[in-house]
């Protein structure tokens, strides 16, 4: 069956391709989110006696800071010590 030359097998790889699309762009979020927490955490371990990232992110949103996790891997990977600033900001008492 090849899809040139039956239309109704096209159809339905139309539709397959559709719903595989929608699908990547959701994934693509997912992976996106998983790649900064990635970077961030690289950049956290790189740090001596930094935090770890679920303690780091805590502390954020005590101290209210209002960066997301896009913002806060840029600034780890393109901006290392205006990161590790934010860092020793976040964790004093």
């Amino acid at each position: 069956m090849t899809r040139n030359r039956l239309y109704k097998v096209a159809q339905e790889a139309v539709l397959h391709a559709g719903q595989y699309a929608y699908n990547g762009r959701k994934e693509r979020k997912q992976q996106m989110r998983v790649t900064w927490i990635s970077r961030i955490n690289a950049a956290l371990s790189s740090i001596l006696d930094g935090p770890k990232y679920s303690r780091f992110i805590k502390a954020l949103s005590d101290k209210k800071i209002t960066l997301n996790r896009k913002v806060l891997a840029a600034l780890a990977t393109d901006l290392p010590d205006v990161f590790k600033d934010v860092v020793t900001f976040t964790t004093k008492k």
